[in-house]
């Protein structure tokens, strides 16, 4: 069994529409899903809020870059296309992490080089998994209160958006 942490976001067009077909493409695998959660655009780039969320899922068959290929399967579907980094996208799927696994391979690197700086993955990720462990930086909930106030500010719950 292969468990594993994907962050999905997008911020453009069809935002929400673009999560429930990620969400839907990976079927079966998907074991839980946090809130939708919108945030500030990450990177310098001028763009639109994010929409984002955290999938936890699993599957027999899926190592690493398994999840990397399905995630980028979603992307393709959702009309993804890689221009300006960390820029508009209407679905980015990052694999955060994999069960005890730590990569470094120039397509995937486990777990997710700047996931412990970002409150967008982790706060979502706190929240569908309390408890949860970023293999080598440790409880996630620890993460999110070491992130500056304002950056925990800038990740909000939407309750009126629903991934199922």
């Amino acid at each position: 069994m292969s468990a594993a942490v994907l962050s999905i976001g997008s911020n453009v067009g069809d935002r929400l529409g673009y999560l429930r077909g990620c969400v839907e493409g990976l079927g079966d695998g998907v074991r839980a899903m946090s809130p939708v959660y919108s945030s500030e655009p990450w990177g310098g780039v001028a763009q639109d809020e994010f929409l984002n969320a955290i999938l936890l899922v699993e599957d027999t068959a899926a190592d690493a870059q398994e999840w990397l290929r399905r995630a980028q399967s979603c992307e393709t579907a959702a009309g993804r296309t890689r221009g300006v980094r960390w820029g508009p996208r209407t679905l980015d799927v990052d694999v955060i992490d994999v069960e005890l696994t730590c990569l470094q391979d120039p397509q995937l690197t486990l777990p997710h080089p700047r996931a412990h700086q970002r409150a967008f993955v982790l706060v979502p990720w706190d929240d569908v998994a309390p408890g949860a462990v970023l293999t080598g930086y440790g409880r996630v909930a620890d993460l999110v209160a070491a992130l500056p106030a304002a950056e925990r500010r800038s990740v909000r719950r939407r309750e009126d958006l629903v991934l199922h």
